[in-house]
């Protein structure tokens, strides 16, 4: 055929007799002029120019979109683009029409086509590297593509075309379209001046671009950035360089910082609250707040919503029309005869123009419309556009739901930091609901905005379903619709079940991991004494209950996949069904598929409506919840307690997100929050009194009940002396001080502070720690001074303690780091107080839990030295009356009142019976120093610290060597590996995973699913084959109708059934098996951790033990299943999908190839960022959940240093850590779901196009069933991906606990017989010790060499050496719980390596140093095996001397023991152990340290015991302290694991040199 512009058919087309403008040709020529000029000029431009670009602003990022009407030039390009589309297919359309090709047709539109695209690129540049001047050439371009559209249709109006023509309405859209661009260009240079004026204006980028801490870009960059996530390609690619960190992602854009968004929602609630102040019984309205401030994003968010939703009604519509274009192509020719004719239906309308019309034929948008690849096309851009509004409408919800949950976390600090300290310790506010506000109310807040517009959105999209079925199927429609809609409620009734089950499933592992923890806690004492097995099955039983909660969980679970898998199954049967026996034929095939893709559409809203409706109920309880928090009590707003320092978020103005070191500009904020919490400032009032720094008068307090807690108050505080408040225990001290303070309610009287209430450094009774090192506990905010720093430290005898911890005073304590001891937590509180340069310090009892030696130094150099020093005002509560003579000052107190008021002198002169009094309180503190001089707690809670630290240098140790190992590796090889090992499945995980859930189960689960996708893809292809049988030959049922009809129908029927039935079994197998595995998976973890040698426990976190069980079971329980059970699902899905399309056009296959490949990289590089980003929110979440949990607890102290400030800047840099991490998440699973919908989008396309070609096509059929899977496709593609990455994630757990299963375990069998071993061994208690070596580990060294020694029956024998001499290895020795590698030890004439070592270890008895009892009973503690009688339990209690104290218990034997024995003394449970060790009747006991921690008096009982009840055992005693074992019949001394003497104490002391004699030296 030949190629000419305006045809060759036609010689009258190239006819001008009439005038140009009258030749349409011509003008279509026209028509390419404005295109080929703009071409012309921006290449250049574009690809030579590019070198000399510059900026008049230099910043980081080429995103700077500052042109006026910025979003709506994209937006009326890609309108003019998709008109271009329509023109450029009418063209190709009418042009198939004719006898010759008519190029004018559709080059025009091509160029045009060219240039639109090549003017939304150059504009682009051009708006980046700021060159405004360039934009006249667009400005041109915009003008003479307007005049010649217009000239065109100028043209047509004068031939009288109307409305019905296409051409005609494309070229009036195509006018109006370059008139708006044209004003859009004329607005840049009215606004900008950039030509034709003098001054230009100038402009200056956005604060966040400048700032190169903002590397989240998406409200900065272009529409189509926006739409795709472009910017977010760099980020995702470089996850696989180098892991994603903090850095990585920067900061939050002003915008969405959480102070930005506090700002907004307070004002708004702030207004709320305006509106109810005169209304008592009305409450502040936060979902009106919320909508105030947050709607305008949510509206837009339901505006895209909707347009989604429309256009997802396009799919079914255009299959329809596909397969009815097939349908007609195939019943005759004689109809496509008809059919050409029809299109030409537009010529006899113009009949007054004969000669053109014979060559320009024009088209209806009817005829249009019914072109099958027209359709396709459009199917293809109306799915592309779906998708996008579609993830538009996520990501704006999403971004709104985290600016909420910003403010509200800013909103519950701010009130948390005000609240009245009564509601706190009333019990009015608990910690744990404060929690769970910031935890649980925020979170379901945020995910019920995520989900809010679907509560709209759903009913529309359910009711156009419902309209289009009906106008595709008449009634039988209603009868599917209804199926689905009686289902519905199942649905919501099976979502509240399975909140129950979760709820009760949460219980239960609570109950396990209070065990687990005990026996992690207590794994020492369960190994010596052989219990392990019986608090194991404790555990089992718990676990047993907890799996019987999973599985009603699993069952709802698989009921509810069932449900959303067979509703659309069931609903497609009975509507198909009814419609052939009430319209007495099959539907058409176009019917069929187009209602089987409406059913589809129709199941989603259905099935997400119960989870919405579930999110809206929580929502309205959080609310609630919320409202009653924020509506509560406030710590009083008195003058002198607001002082100078108005609450403000002041210091927040140097916000900046992560890095401090960025820099700083000023915040647009600056002024609103001046003006914000002004209201709050009170003038102080200033007194005259110069000598006194804070008096009280006429003073009634009260904690909020109304009942004055202190009355008649009336005190003076003296400048620069220190004040001490004393009185008995409950007089009011503490609440003195927190009177002052503020803290209480004033219902009477003044507090008057000497010019300003300044902060006031203050020790609260109760220490409270940051989670932070020891540093920035002590230097609480103050800059860092050296001296002052070591003197703080000196006073309060720190650096012994901070040489102990792993990384000196840079070590983490605190919740989340190491725990210290009452005592050294207190020394760092006081030392706290000491180190702020404020003018007064308040310490509220700072030597309770201190012992004599710390409380005197700490008087002596902290107080009397370091603050006398320093003139500061300091007021002490104590109950130390040994340090009165040094007070200047004294307040007695007594039940609630000051008793007196003075110096000593005025009192011992003025009350002498007070005096007197406190005198003989004082003689008998001196007599108990005498006692506590020798029981040094000091030492105790350092070597309590020592051992605690020990294990954990060597593990940190030993991970440093790994990783700098892992580094050198790293370094050698090349990148490639790295990149090889992040982008990795753990299939080899997966496996384990699987098998270990049993081949049976895996075989079935796979066997299963298999055969439920082929039932599906049956039921689908059977629905083809009955649609198109009146146009096949072959059929497959018999030919006569009623038979036939009958035969179609059942087989339908059977096969659904099966469809219905086979979803249930699959869902749940996979239950099952996940179920399966997870028991497994948890029995093999406990009995492995049970078994393991002690030298794991020492030298493994327990934090980290407990992780597997916790955290990790948690994964392995309830989050794989259905994350396996959703990925199996969609891959199968897909691959069905895929090999339908292939079927029914084999021409598919070949564009599979690239499609295919795009797919696996997309997948690949997702895979990898999705972790980091996952781990990222992860850890940005725990350090904001603390910090409120913190503040909470401090708030008193904060208060007191007055910090608030400090605290809220930190809260907000912590809130935005964790909404940039969780902002960067939701945006990569757009970036990811969008590139997999335009994936599926093209895979539509080509099934479509590959269908209609006219080789060899398919039967419609097939078509409709091909393009019904493209469909399904996009849905599950990135379901596929998102699926993957999450199974990645948590096959981690799997993984970690199977690192554990590969762990070493003790030797439990020995080489003996059980029958050789007598009933009553050992009977003697001889111990026979040979050439013994001992060693933790093969790879360690050993601690003790050598030792040789003999112990008759029934001695005493002690043992005593230095620390880390080897006494403690020599008791573990003969519990066989380290590794005898030579020599041996002899009991009774038995080896006992050679015996089981359960039976060894249940023939022995030992009292550890730390007493640890286990919750439950007092019988259970004693006597966990159930093997004694009361009577043996009694006997042991009275030799304990506890029998008494016991009996005195509700329950007696059956009394309840608290979880670590914590409602006894320390005392009480050491003597619980020596109990349990009587009951044991062995005739071997060894004492390890047993009263290092605990007070004299029991000492003396236990000593008197052991001598008494144990006369006729071996005891062997390591000694704490020398004097314990001057009586002993034999005493060993050692020295670095070698046994150097062994005597009798009074023949070693006889030895001047001897290491004993120096030893009972030192210590006397």
């Amino acid at each position: 055929m030949k190629v000419a512009f305006c045809g060759n058919d036609n010689p009258s087309a190239y006819n001008i007799s009439a005038g140009f403008l009258k030749n349409v040709c011509f003008l279509d020529a026209l028509n390419l002029v404005p295109h080929v000029f703009l071409l012309f000029i921006t290449f250049p431009i574009l690809f030579i120019g590019w070198g000399s670009q510059s900026s008049k602003v230099q910043i980081h990022h080429n995103t700077w979109l500052h042109f006026p009407g910025h979003n709506l030039r994209w937006i009326l390009t890609f309108t003019l683009l998709f008109v271009h589309v329509c023109e450029i297919g009418e063209g190709i359309v009418s042009d198939a029409q004719l006898k010759s090709r008519h190029l004018h047709l559709f080059l025009p539109a091509i160029m045009g086509f060219v240039a639109a695209t090549t003017s939304i690129v150059y504009y682009h540049n051009i708006e980046t590297s700021n060159f405004p001047k360039l934009l006249l050439a667009l400005f041109l371009y915009w003008v003479m593509a307007f005049v010649t559209k217009t000239i065109k249709l100028v043209r047509y109006c004068q031939d009288g075309f109307s409305f019905q023509q296409l051409r005609f309405c494309i070229t009036g859209l195509m006018v109006v379209l370059y008139g708006l661009l044209m004003a859009v260009e004329i607005n840049v240079i009215r606004v900008r001046k950039y030509v034709f004026f003098t001054n230009p204006q100038k402009v200056k980028p956005p604060e966040d671009l400048q700032d190169l801490g903002v590397r989240f870009l998406q409200p900065f960059v272009n529409l189509l950035s926006k739409a795709t996530y472009w910017w977010m390609n760099t980020l995702i690619i470089t996850a696989h360089r180098k892991p994603i960190d903090l850095k990585a992602i920067g900061k939050l854009p002003i915008a969405m910082r959480a102070l930005t968004n506090y700002v907004c929602l307070k004002d708004a609630y702030e207004e709320q609250k305006k509106k109810v102040a005169d209304k008592p019984n009305c409450k502040p309205s936060i979902w009106l707040a919320m909508y105030r401030a947050f709607g305008r994003p949510i509206l837009l968010s339901s505006t895209f919503r909707y347009l989604a939703d429309l256009l997802g009604f396009a799919g079914p519509l255009c299959i329809s029309g596909i397969v009815m274009s097939f349908s007609n192509d195939t019943e005759d020719d004689a109809l496509m005869a008809n059919a050409t004719s029809a299109n030409y239906t537009a010529l006899t309308s113009g009949a007054i123009y004969p000669v053109r019309n014979s060559t320009d034929p024009f088209l209806t948008s009817t005829n249009f419309l019914k072109t099958a690849y027209v359709l396709a096309v459009l199917l293809f851009l109306a799915l592309i556009l779906q998708r996008t509004f579609l993830q538009a409408s996520y990501y704006v919800t999403i971004e709104t739901g985290i600016n909420l949950r910003g403010a509200l976390l800013a909103m519950i600090y701010n009130k948390i930091l005000r609240l009245s300290t009564s509601n706190l310790s009333m019990g009015e506010m608990t910690l744990g609901q404060i929690n769970n506000l910031v935890a649980i109310e925020t979170n379901q807040l945020m995910w019920f905005l995520f989900l809010c517009p679907n509560l709209w959105a759903m009913p529309v999209q359910i009711i156009m379903g419902v309209i289009l079925l009906y106008n595709l199927l008449g009634q039988s429609a209603l009868v599917g619709a209804a199926v689905i809609v009686l289902l519905a409620p199942i649905q919501y009734f099976i979502a509240t079940k399975l909140a129950e089950a979760q709820k009760s499933t949460l219980d239960y592992s609570t109950e396990r991991l209070k065990k687990t923890n005990e026996i992690l806690k207590g794994i020492k004492l369960l190994k010596l004494y052989a219990w392990e097995h019986i608090f194991c099955r404790s555990v089992e039983e718990t676990r047993v209950k907890e799996l019987t909660s999973l599985k009603t969980f699993a069952l709802y679970t698989s009921l509810s996949i069932f449900m959303n898998a067979a509703i659309p199954i069931a609903a497609v049967l009975a509507t198909f069904v009814t419609y052939t026996y009430v319209k007495e034929e099959p539907p058409t095939t176009a019917q069929a598929f187009a209602s089987l893709s409406l059913f589809h559409i129709l199941v989603t809203p259905l099935f997400l409506l119960s989870t919405v409706v579930r999110f809206a109920v929580k929502a309205v309880i959080s609310v609630q919840k919320l409202n009653e928090f924020l509506i509560s009590d406030e710590i009083g707003d008195d003058s002198w307690r607001n002082g100078d320092t108005a609450l403000t978020y002041e210091s927040c103005k140097k916000h900046t997100g992560l890095s401090s070191k960025a820099i700083n500009r000023k915040q647009p904020l600056r002024h609103q929050l001046d003006s914000y919490e002004s209201s709050l400032r009170i003038p102080t009032r200033h007194l005259d009194i110069d000598d006194c720094a804070i008096k009280v008068t006429n003073g009634y307090f009260s904690w909020g009940s109304g009942l004055a807690t202190l009355s008649n108050i009336d005190i003076r505080i003296p400048t620069g002396q220190m004040t001490m408040i004393v009185g008995q225990v409950g007089c009011g001290k503490s609440s003195l001080l927190l009177a002052i303070l503020g803290e209480m309610q004033a219902l009477e009287g003044k507090v008057h502070w000497n010019r300003n209430r300044y902060s006031v450094a203050y020790a609260a009774q109760k220490p409270w720690l940051l989670n932070a090192t020891v540093e920035e506990n002590i230097t609480f905010g103050s800059p860092f001074n050296k001296q002052r720093y070591k003197a703080v430290t000196d006073a309060c005898s720190l650096q012994p303690d901070i040489d102990l911890l792993p990384f000196g005073d840079q070590t983490e304590i605190g919740e989340r780091g190491i725990n210290l001891s009452g005592g050294q937590r207190q020394r760092i509180c006081v030392a706290r107080a000491l180190y702020q340069n404020t003018n007064i310090v308040f310490l509220d009892d700072p030597f309770s839990a201190l012992d004599i030696h710390l409380s005197d130094h700490l008087m002596q150099e902290g107080i009397l030295k370091f603050l006398k020093d320093d003139k500061r005002t300091l007021v002490l509560v104590t109950h130390k009356l040994q340090y009165l003579p040094h007070a200047d000052w004294i307040i007695a107190m007594k039940d609630g009142t000051v008793l007196r008021e003075g110096t000593l002198k005025d009192i011992q002169t003025k009350d002498v019976e007070l005096y007197e009094h406190w005198k003989t309180l004082m003689n008998r503190q001196d007599q108990e120093l005498e006692k506590d001089m020798e029981a040094d707690q000091t030492t105790l809670e350092r070597k309590t610290l020592r051992r605690a630290m020990y294990p954990r240098e060597s593990k940190a140790q030993l991970e440093d060597e790994d990783e700098e190992e892992e580094e050198e590796e790293e370094d050698d090889d090349n990148m490639s590996t790295v990149m090889r090992l992040r982008t990795k499945m753990p299939w080899k995980t997966c496996w384990q995973y699987l098998t270990s859930g049993g081949f049976l189960l895996l075989s079935l689960m796979i066997f299963s699913k298999l055969l439920k996708h082929s039932v599906i893809v049956a039921i689908d292809y059977w629905l083809a084959q009955w649609t198109s049988m009146t146009n096949n030959g072959k059929a497959l049922c018999s030919t006569e109708e009623p038979a036939r009809k009958t035969c179609y129908v059942a087989v339908f029927s059977i096969l659904s059934g099966a469809g219905i039935v086979l979803c249930l079994v699959t869902s749940l197998t996979v239950e099952w098996m996940g179920l399966t595995a997870a028991k497994n998976l948890h029995h093999d973890l406990l009995n492995k951790i049970i078994l393991g040698p002690i030298r794991f426990f020492d030298t493994t976190p327990l934090g980290l033990i407990l992780n597997r069980f916790s955290a990790d079971t948690n994964i392995i329980d309830q989050h794989i299943p259905p994350t396996l059970e959703s990925l199996s699902r969609s891959t199968l899905l897909c691959l069905s999908a895929i090999g339908i399309i292939s079927y029914a056009t084999p021409w598919f296959v070949v564009a599979l190839v690239p499609l295919g490949i795009a797919f696996y990289f997309i997948q690949k590089y997702f895979r990898v960022a999705s972790k980091d980003l996952q781990e990222l929110d992860d850890s940005t979440q725990l350090p904001l959940l603390c910090h409120f949990s913190e503040t909470a607890e401090g708030l008193t102290t904060i208060r007191a240093f007055r910090h608030e400030p400090r605290f809220k800047q930190r809260m907000l840099e912590l809130t935005d850590t964790n909404n940039i991490a969780y902002l960067f998440l939701s945006a990569a699973n757009r970036w990811l779901e969008v590139r997999t919908d335009y994936l599926g989008a093209f895979i539509v396309l080509t099934a479509a196009v590959a269908s209609i070609s006219p080789y060899d096509g398919p039967k419609s059929g097939l078509v409709g069933l091909g393009l019904l899977y493209a469909l399904t496709i996009t849905n599950y593609l990135n379901w596929v991906v998102r699926n993957l990455a999450d199974l990645e994630v948590q096959m981690g757990a799997v993984k970690k606990v199977n690192s554990f299963l590969n762990m070493e375990s003790e030797n439990y069998e020995g080489t003996m017989d059980i029958s050789q071993v007598p009933k009553d061994w050992p009977q003697e208690g001889e111990i026979k010790i040979e050439n013994l070596c001992v060693r933790y580990e093969n790879n360690l060294k050993p601690v003790l060499k050598h030792v040789k020694a003999y112990i008759k029956p029934g001695q005493k024998v002690g043992i005593c050496g230095r620390t880390g001499s080897g006494k403690s290895s020599l008791s573990l020795a003969f519990f066989r719980m380290v590794d005898i590698f030579d020599g041996k030890i002899v009991i009774d004439g038995i080896d006992i390596s050679k015996m089981p070592l359960d039976m060894l270890r249940s023939r022995l008895s030992i009292i550890l140093q730390d007493p640890i009892l286990f919750s439950g009973s007092i019988r259970f503690n004693l006597d966990p095996e159930c093997k004694c009688t009361d009577d043996t339990l009694w006997e042991a209690l009275e030799i304990a001397q506890l029998k008494n104290m016991v009996k005195s218990l509700p329950g007696g034997l059956d009394a309840i023991v608290t979880e670590g024995g914590e409602n006894f003394s320390v005392g009480q449970r050491q003597l619980f152990c020596l109990a349990r060790a009587f009951v044991r009747k062995s005739s071997i006991l060894i004492m390890d340290e047993a009263t290092a921690s605990i007070d004299m008096a029991t000492e003396n009982i236990l000593q008197k015991v052991v001598m008494t009840a144990f006369a006729d055992r071996t005891v062997v005693t390591i000694a704490h302290r020398v004097s314990q074992i001057l009586d002993a019949d034999l005493v060993l001394v050692f020295s670095e694991g070698d046994l150097v003497e062994c005597d009798t104490a009074a023949n070693l002391l006889l030895r001047e040199e001897g290491l004993f004699t120096t030893l009972v030296k030192t210590n006397k």
